[in-house]
């Protein structure tokens, strides 16, 4: 059996990360698990830090970038505050 590939979606969200606060409509982009996707994806969560929408946990900045790049995703949204990083299995 394959292994599931997966894709990635940032998400602007509350502070609750409800996923009524997620709007596919305005985050659309999907990142695949390739390197260049997640340089992609990385990005994204930068530029959205310096326009002042994201906020990143204080001395965090390394553990987000590492998750992003090298890791799972999903678990550098531990350390955003309003925005999150869903998952989804590509088919």
């Amino acid at each position: 059996m394959a292994t599931e590939q997966k894709a990635y979606v940032f998400f602007n969200c509350d502070e609750e990360k409800t996923e009524k606060s997620m709007n596919i409509f305005y985050n659309q982009t999907i990142y695949k698990a390739t390197k260049k996707a997640r340089q992609e994806l990385l990005a994204k969560v930068e530029a959205e830090v310096a326009a002042g929408r994201v906020n990143i946990t204080e001395g965090k900045d390394e553990s987000v970038s590492k998750a992003i790049l090298d890791g799972d995703p999903t678990k550098a949204s531990n350390y955003l505050q309003y925005g999150t990083i869903k998952s989804f299995a590509l088919i």
